[in-house]
């Protein structure tokens, strides 16, 4: 089995929707979203989070080519990396809000814990 969702998109696409969705939920702290896109972004978003509390100019940079926001870099390796610097992974956590209305798929909010 392939390492990651296809979510029915092609490869650019998917790709910038998971930065953008990343990016939200670093910035916001939580999101709406389905089920199966959440679970992809809490990958992204826990990789984030663990490049914070790295917190050398490589990792800053590293994080800065993925994340679309300077602020949100600013704001993980200020604010959420030393909150979560005794954690080890499990920054995020999902649940389920029941099926969307128009097309039944499951949705979830995905939040940092």
């Amino acid at each position: 089995m392939a390492g990651h969702r296809k979510l029915g998109r092609p490869t650019g696409h998917r790709k910038l929707m998971l930065r953008n969705l990343t990016t939200s939920l670093l910035k916001e702290g939580r999101i709406n979203t389905t089920e199966t896109r959440a679970k992809e972004t809490r990958k992204l978003a826990e990789k984030m989070i663990t490049l914070g509390k790295r917190g050398d100019l490589h990792a800053r940079r590293q994080a800065l080519s993925f994340v679309l926001d300077e602020t949100v870099v600013k704001k993980v390796f200020d604010e959420l990396a030393p909150k979560y610097q005794e954690r080890n992974g499990g920054y995020t956590r999902i649940l389920k809000m029941g099926p969307r209305r128009g097309d039944a798929a499951e949705m979830v909010i995905i939040e940092l814990v």
